[in-house]
């Protein structure tokens, strides 16, 4: 292993960040019994925010960035991994309050490591990453509610951001009718052949009123909030589910309790930072499984060396990125 190590560091400055290289020793790096040597990690509009200081991320500092890594084991003082072992963490506080996945090595619990599931490997695990697994266990968790393919059509909002692509992909292949909702009028060919039923623009839709609108939908995954997420509740059918996993529209939610009274609507909150690791080692079987995704080759838009990921997190904030952005260490 070596004596030193690049990372990709965050400090605070003047009440902003100051987001650089440095060469790092495996003392600077927070407490952990696994020491991973990192392959590949991903940019996440999270990781986007923490290295811009355009959100409040980070919860100390200076800490390393990136929320998802995958790569081996350096070294292991938890008896269940050894040297060499493929390993993937997502969530569980890497680079918001744990050095994260920018960096060559990392080390961090036992208790957040995945083994890699069969059929995928550290390049794949990361165009998963932290959005794949949030899109599935929100499938995990609606079916677990009832959802099932032949109950109607689900909707997926922000659909070509990481999360919706994968989300539109994986109940694609398993057999919902998806329809897939986008701000992009440019966008369409691409949801469709993710596997979208139809494509519904955000310019279009009637957001209407009054407390319960026409049924349209049997569940939902929204990834945007505030009016979008209002609009959902109006008008998923009875007994469906809503997945809200994301705010990029807002954080405010205006609604009655009539959804879920007459209709038995239910909303789900997705945290996929502190899922319990049952659960999390259940849906990344799934997702090396009956949920991998059939298109993840078209998901993956790009793999930034490096070297260059300072100069890619402007395009996640300014939302012209669609699918995946794997990021090579």
């Amino acid at each position: 292993m070596a004596k030193t190590f690049q990372a990709y560091r965050i400090h605070e400055r003047n009440g902003g960040v100051d987001a650089r290289f440095e060469r790092l020793t495996l003392a600077d790096l927070a407490d952990g019994n696994v020491v991973i040597r990192v392959r590949y990690s991903s940019i996440n509009y999270k990781d986007a925010l923490a290295a811009t200081g355009k959100g409040k991320i980070l919860r100390r500092f200076p800490l390393v960035g990136g929320i998802d890594l995958a790569g081996t084991v350096a070294e292991s003082s938890d008896r269940r991994y050894g040297k060499g072992d493929p390993v993937l963490v997502t969530g569980c506080g890497l680079g918001e309050d744990h050095d994260g996945g920018y960096a060559e090595y990392a080390r961090v619990n036992g208790d957040w490591v995945i083994p890699i599931p069969d059929g995928l490997d550290a390049k794949r695990a990361m165009a998963i990453g932290t959005a794949g697994f949030t899109a599935a266990l929100a499938i995990h968790r609606m079916e677990h509610n009832g959802q099932r393919p032949d109950g109607g059509p689900v909707v997926v909002t922000g659909a070509t951001g990481g999360v919706g692509s994968l989300a539109v992909n994986m109940l694609a292949g398993r057999g919902y009718e998806v329809v897939a909702v986008t701000g992009k009028s440019d966008a369409a060919a691409y949801l469709k052949k993710l596997g979208a039923s139809s494509v519904l623009l955000r310019s279009e839709i009637d957001y209407g009123k009054r407390p319960l609108e026409r049924t349209q939908w049997a569940g939902a995954i929204d990834n945007v909030g505030g009016e979008m997420l209002t609009w959902l509740t109006r008008t998923t059918g009875w007994w469906g589910n809503i997945a809200s996993i994301g705010l990029a529209g807002s954080h405010e939610l205006n609604t009655t309790v009539m959804p879920f009274i007459l209709r038995g609507v239910n909303l789900l909150g997705i945290n996929s930072m502190a899922t319990p690791r049952k659960l999390r080692l259940q849906v990344w079987k799934r997702l090396a499984t009956d949920l991998k995704p059939s298109k993840l080759n078209a998901i993956l838009s790009s793999v930034v060396p490096f070297a260059e990921l300072p100069g890619a997190f402007d395009a996640f904030l300014a939302g012209k990125v669609q699918g995946r952005t794997v990021v090579k260490i």
